[in-house]
């Protein structure tokens, strides 16, 4: 059966419609531009958003291909950007990846154990927030550059002092995951544990698949911040085979040389990793970003 909307309505619905397109077209603008400035020749940021001519060279550039230009030169890649946007990759997967492990065994513990210092270091967690990493980075290149003299691997220069750097921001995803386990009721572990199971297997089989939206948040946002940081990787990393996006993307921008276009379609090449991701993961997102919205 057709709903029959009022005229007042009808004006209040055509309206949203028309204020939701604006505000799509407002978000969309700066990344159309980001398109149109990597498929312009040379390397401009300024020009209409539809240019006058197309050319792929800066994304042949971005993807490490050589071409030849309009006097036959060839053109090199300046730098080795898929080798950048690898190491964010592999930096995030790995810091993501040990600060979900740290941070779902510490929430597990702040919520279902009892030991003294439980809410004093649960406040201290609340306070480590407060204090951004950019006030630690003398503190951070000093430690690791005297650990890399006993163990060169975990030194300045590497990629595992940087994803291990990286698992020290654990503090809010404790917090995050221990609101979850909270609103779990206790009652579906004890009923695992009286038809047998372990408290491991209670934790692993009951437990874990309720908040797998949390875990996948946390994931999430532990891969994005360390896709994105910059302060501490600038500060660890020197060798341009060994930068990541982030601290390599500055060169692009760097000493009077401006390559706009070449930073524009490394900046699209580089949001590919991260939409996937949330593409994939979409569904966790919503559920656990929302989780505990409603208290009842």
């Amino acid at each position: 059966m057709p709903v029959v909307l009022k005229k007042s309505s009808r004006w209040r619905v055509l309206a949203a419609h028309i204020g939701l397109i604006i505000f799509i077209g407002l978000t969309l603008f700066p990344f159309l531009m980001i398109i149109s400035i990597s498929l312009r020749p040379g390397n401009f940021a300024g020009g209409s958003l539809i240019p006058h001519s197309f050319s792929l060279e800066h994304w042949k550039l971005a993807l490490g291909m050589s071409y030849a230009d309009t006097d036959g030169n060839m053109v090199h890649p300046p730098f080795p950007v898929l080798l950048w946007i690898w190491n964010s990759i592999k930096v995030s997967l790995i810091s993501a990846t040990v600060s979900l492990v740290l941070s779902i065994t510490s929430a597990y513990a702040f919520a279902r154990m009892r030991f003294r210092g439980k809410g004093t270091l649960l406040n201290g967690l609340l306070l480590l927030q407060m204090f951004p990493s950019v006030l630690a980075l003398v503190a951070i290149y000093a430690l690791f550059d005297r650990i890399g003299d006993y163990v060169p691997w975990l030194g300045v220069d590497s990629h595992w002092s940087l994803a291990l750097a990286y698992t020290g921001g654990v503090a809010q995803h404790i917090w995050l995951i221990k609101g979850y386990f909270d609103s779990v009721p206790y009652e579906l572990e004890e009923a695992a544990r009286v038809d047998g199971a372990t408290p491991f297997q209670a934790f692993v089989y009951v437990l874990l698949p309720m908040a797998l939206p949390i875990l996948v948040v946390v994931f999430v946002l532990a891969f994005l911040g360390g896709m994105i940081e910059y302060p501490v990787a600038s500060v660890l990393l020197h060798d341009e085979q060994k930068l990541t996006l982030a601290i390599g993307s500055r060169l692009f921008l760097f000493n009077q040389r401006y390559l706009w276009g070449d930073f524009a379609a490394t900046a699209i090449l580089a949001g590919i990793p991260l939409t996937l991701i949330f593409m994939i993961t979409q569904r966790w997102l919503v559920s656990g970003l929302t989780a505990g919205s409603v208290k009842g």
